[in-house]
């Protein structure tokens, strides 16, 4: 049996849905609701990329989260080593107000 795999495309689409459709679309890493903070700062450091897709257990994109962000979180006086991704703003982590970096800050 061949896997079919279908798009939802909608009138309302902002840029952050083009930019996780773009992101679901390309080859490359992932990350899932359940990885740490650190293990996806360290995909994102190996892959050289500004920002992971986040996944749901259908291997369907449903967000995006940037390393801005996990660095944010990183630094703030509430993280912990086991702070996951879907810890960090309900069932899936987004980019705001619509813009994603997508590059590399060492």
């Amino acid at each position: 049996m061949a896997s079919v795999r279908t798009q939802l495309h909608t009138a309302n689409a902002t840029p952050l849905d083009a930019a996780v459709a773009d992101a679901t679309g390309s080859p490359g890493p992932k990350a899932w609701g359940d990885m740490t903070v650190e293990v996806a700062m360290s995909v994102m450091a190996g892959a050289r990329i500004g920002y992971l897709p986040v996944c749901d257990e259908d291997d369907l994109c449903t967000g995006l989260v940037t390393q801005a962000q996990l660095t944010v979180v990183r630094d703030s006086a509430t993280y912990t080593d086991r702070l996951r991704l879907r810890d960090l703003t309900g069932p899936c982590p987004t980019a705001s107000a619509g813009t994603v970096d997508t590059g590399y800050a060492a």
